[in-house]
Parts: structure tokens; sequence; C-alpha cells
């Protein structure tokens, strides 16, 4: 929002877009690396057959894909806790800078008011 108005929604699908991109590719990248680790432990276990070391390959795979899907869901429940909490927090700060700015101008009003009618009295 730099232009200081709120997205429209062509902008809002071009984000979400934007973020089902980057989750795919994160996804892949984790998916290669979980692959070439997993294919690194079966080469140091030489008594592995293709089979067997394609089996502990795919477990592997799904268990580290599992693990990090898991990781990344606590991650976005923290970070949506995080926002409300924060936007809570802005928000009565918000209301309570407003009461005291509306204070303020009631204040200065009723001085002006008073000074005016005051310097009015003086002066007739």
């Amino acid at each position: 929002m730099i232009s200081g108005r709120a997205p429209g929604p062509q902008e809002g699908q071009a984000a979400r877009l934007a973020n089902e991109v980057e989750g795919y590719l994160l996804l892949h990248a984790e998916r290669d690396q979980a692959k070439h680790e997993a294919q690194s432990l079966c080469a140091r276990l030489p008594w592995l057959t293709t089979a067997q070391a394609d089996d502990v390959t795919r477990h592997y795979i799904e268990q580290r894909l599992t693990l990090t899907t898991q990781a990344l869901q606590i991650t976005a429940n923290r970070a949506d806790r995080l926002r409300a909490q924060y936007e809570a927090r802005y928000s009565a700060l918000r209301h309570t800078l407003l009461k005291r700015h509306a204070a303020c101008a009631c204040f200065v009003l009723a001085v002006a008011s008073t000074a005016g009618t005051s310097m009015y009295v003086l002066m007739h």
C-alpha cells in the first residue's frame, strides 16, 4: 500500500497468485533438498538394494515434507496471533490518541471562545 490506498481486487489477486507461486517454488526446493539428503544417506548404506534405497528416499522425502509443513503451519498460526494482537493494540492506541486530540480540540475551542467572549465584553 505504497500509494496510501487499499489494494484493489486485481492487486489482491496478483498478491495471492504471487504467494501461491512462491509456495510452489519453496515446496519444490524443499523436496529437492530432501531428495538430495536421502540419496546422500542411501549412498552411505551400500548394502541397500535399488528398490530399498528408493523406498528409503521416498519415506524420507514424505517425512521431511510433513515436518516442514507442520513447522510452517505453526509459524503461520503464530504470525496470525501476533498480527491480531498488534492490530488490537494499534486500534486501542489509535482510539486513545483520537480521544486525546478531541479533548485538546475542545479545550482549545473553549479557550478561544472564552477569550473571544471576554474580549467582546471588555470592548463594549
